[in-house]
């Protein structure tokens, strides 16, 4: 059951969780969405705010309605997800920058979201570790929870401009995320530290949630340099670059 949405510009935040759905591929073209009347019960929210939100979502070109009801006719497009991709393709940028980038945004976003979250996005962040939970055998749904979560949490600081960053870098992580699921006890720890930031959000302690992100990150973040290997660039950088394992030279 989908956690109800507090009235916080109901039909943005409504439209938002759909788009999530559309993004993460849980929606795809041709699946119809659920009905205006499944939408009130699931949500929790009035016929005019789930109205306002289908709206919204047709006006982007991502559902068509058809009767009374309406399908997904196109996926979501995130230019700066297709950039990101391809800077990490032709090693302009590296995992570590990335990372890097994401200590810059997810640490500040948790602390936030320790000021601004609702009942609604803690019951999400509880989902997404319960879904990890369920998920370590198998890599798809783990990787998938895992994510959910982050966004989850930058989505409680109510900044559209941090969620389109985070849908940015989501991409480009889960080939990353995909190669220390198999590290012992790693899926675990994460687990772990995920439930000591949601505890800090949930008891509203904005430095706690500030430092256990960063805990977390940094500790990932190690986790695939151990992996990938972490050579240094002739420049440097330490710049950690895609497809480049432990041991392997360039050339």
């Amino acid at each position: 059951m989908e956690a109800p949405i507090e009235r916080r510009k109901v039909y943005e935040l409504l439209a938002q969780r759909l788009l999530a759905r559309i993004s993460e591929r849980r929606l795809r073209p041709g699946d119809p969405l659920p009905t205006e009347r499944e939408l009130t019960r699931l949500y929790h929210v009035g016929r005019s705010s789930v109205r306002e939100a289908l709206r919204m979502l047709e006006s982007k070109g991502l559902i068509k309605p058809v009767g009374t009801g309406a399908f997904v006719v196109a996926e979501y497009a995130n230019p700066l997800n297709d950039s990101l991709n391809l800077l990490l393709t032709l090693k302009e940028t590296s995992l570590r920058e990335l990372f890097e980038m994401r200590k810059i945004l997810e640490v500040e976003a948790a602390a936030l979201a320790a000021v601004r979250r609702t009942a609604a996005d803690l019951e999400a962040m509880r989902r997404a570790i319960e879904e990890m939970e369920a998920g370590l055998t198998s890599q798809e749904r783990y990787i998938a929870a895992d994510l959910r979560f982050h966004l989850t949490v930058t989505s409680a600081t109510g900044n559209k401009v941090a969620v389109h960053m985070m849908h940015a870098i989501r991409g480009a992580l889960q080939e990353a995320l995909a190669s220390i699921y198999h590290i012992p006890g790693s899926p675990q720890q994460s687990i772990a530290q995920h439930r000591g930031i949601l505890a800090a959000i949930a008891r509203g302690d904005a430095a706690e949630a500030r430092r256990q992100m960063w805990q977390h990150l940094a500790r990932v973040e190690s986790d695939i340099d151990s992996i990938l290997g972490g050579s240094r660039s002739g420049d440097g950088t330490g710049r950690l670059e895609v497809g480049e394992r432990k041991g392997t030279r360039r050339g």
